[in-house]
């Protein structure tokens, strides 16, 4: 048996998800004595659930446009330090080989996510790195001597540099339950006025059409609108009806930006396009010129047929009804229910349901060269605690690289390894 570390902890990690191991990973490589904390009774179970359990590894085409929260230059000045090329080779190292897919994700070609948390923790192994787990977290503070001293139910440990990857408050079950919030204000941080959920289900009304159609998917445009009718955001993407309202790619995307929509302009509202490439009046054009019997008929040219006959009952329109009867009206509810109908949101399914959070810690706040707090010497942030948070599709993986490694390699830098001695092994 090997004999227990009697060194004195440089690094604490508070979380060991992709973020934390990663950052975790790099300390230990720059040759600090790194112990990483993890509450959750799975280890990495946001890693394993990730991308319907195939883990999303990244994208292959990333940038700061894909993120919202902070600004796009502070998120473009840390993607640059780990892109994706340093992502595959990473992983590539420990054996794990990726394939894009035809919507840009990388995926393992094992289609198993807990081959990506092997690597991760082999990675971890290979650099020294000790995990313990479960080992919930409930305090991190400051000592009169400026060491950090890390708190729980299972004694305190004493080190001199702390790095939080907490996560927010997404899949609560991860392990993801706010409390990093907690512990950043407690070190003199600020947390943005919204912390909501974001990459999560819409809940319609219950009497709104789309709800009767569980089940079907479709590629579709949602457009977000101002009460003034201004375009605030729209994605065209796969949309997946759901007995409870709207899921998929193209409603996940959206939610984040309808919350912060509806947080300033209560009037402003979202509408889906089922026939992403027509607008009313192309539609409307393509109706007088169709030689289709009826506008089921019509329908079911562009749309599944359960959505043609859900869009006729919107239009208040027998769907049997000649089309060359159809009155001006009549055409105008039509194309308006196929291309521009309002969803009448009610809300989302909240953190529970949620893949990422929306909110945190602002990137203002945060040194980006070494993501180290401008207000706590060696504290430091990675991943989804930070005011960012990116698209489906392997952007938020890339960004906890990413943070992750700008974190754990800025130990290497001469001004870092010089870490104060004293701390302690756990009480």
């Amino acid at each position: 048996m090997t004999a227990p570390d009697q060194r004195p902890i440089d690094v604490i990690v508070v979380g060991a998800g992709a973020a934390g191991l990663f950052a975790a990973i790099h300390a230990g490589r720059a040759g600090a004595r790194v112990v990483a904390l993890d509450g959750a009774k799975t280890l990495g179970a946001k890693i394993l659930v990730a991308g319907g359990g195939r883990c999303n590894v990244t994208h292959h085409a990333v940038d700061e446009l894909a993120y919202a929260g902070s600004s796009p230059h502070a998120i473009k000045n840390v993607l640059r330090r780990f892109g994706v090329d340093d992502t595959v080779h990473f992983f590539e190292a420990y054996g794990v080989t990726l394939k894009r897919e035809e919507t840009g994700k990388l995926f393992p070609t094992t289609d198993d996510a807990r081959t990506i948390l092997n690597a991760l923790l082999h990675a971890a192994r290979d650099a020294g790195v000790e995990i313990r787990h479960p080992q919930r977290v409930t305090a991190v503070e400051r000592d009169a001597n400026g060491e950090f001293v890390v708190r729980g139910d299972w004694g305190e440990l004493r080190a001199a540099r702390v790095i939080l990857a907490t996560g927010g408050k997404a899949l609560p079950k991860s392990g993801s339950d706010g409390a990093g919030y907690e512990f950043a204000r407690a070190l003199g941080h600020s947390v943005t006025s919204q912390v909501f959920p974001a990459l999560v289900p819409l809940i319609l009304p219950g009497t709104h059409p789309l709800r009767a159609l569980s089940g079907l998917t479709l590629n579709a445009t949602l457009t977000l609108r101002s009460g003034s009718d201004k375009v605030l955001k729209e994605f065209t993407n796969s949309l997946l009806c759901t007995h409870f309202g709207l899921s998929g790619p193209c409603a996940l995307d959206m939610s984040r930006y309808w919350r912060a929509a509806m947080q300033d302009d209560a009037e402003a509202g979202l509408f889906a396009n089922f026939v992403p490439n027509e607008r009313e009046e192309t539609l409307d054009a393509k109706i007088l010129a169709s030689r289709a019997a009826n506008p089921l008929a019509f329908l079911r040219e562009v749309v599944p047929e359960r959505l043609a006959r859900a869009l006729c009952e919107v239009a208040a329109i027998d769907p049997a009804t000649s089309l060359r009867q159809l009155t001006r009206a009549q055409r105008k509810s039509l194309t308006s229910a196929a291309c521009a109908l309002p969803l009448h949101v009610e809300g989302d399914r909240g953190f529970t349901y949620a893949e990422v959070t929306m909110g945190g810690v602002p990137l203002s706040e945060v040194k980006l060269d070494t993501m180290e707090s401008r207000l706590c010497p060696r504290l430091q942030f990675v991943g989804e605690i930070l005011d960012v948070d990116g698209r489906i599709g392997g952007f938020n993986f890339q960004w906890a690289w990413a943070t992750g490694f700008i974190a754990g390699k800025a130990l290497r830098d001469a001004e870092y390894t010089q870490l104060p001695r004293g701390g302690s092994s756990a009480v």
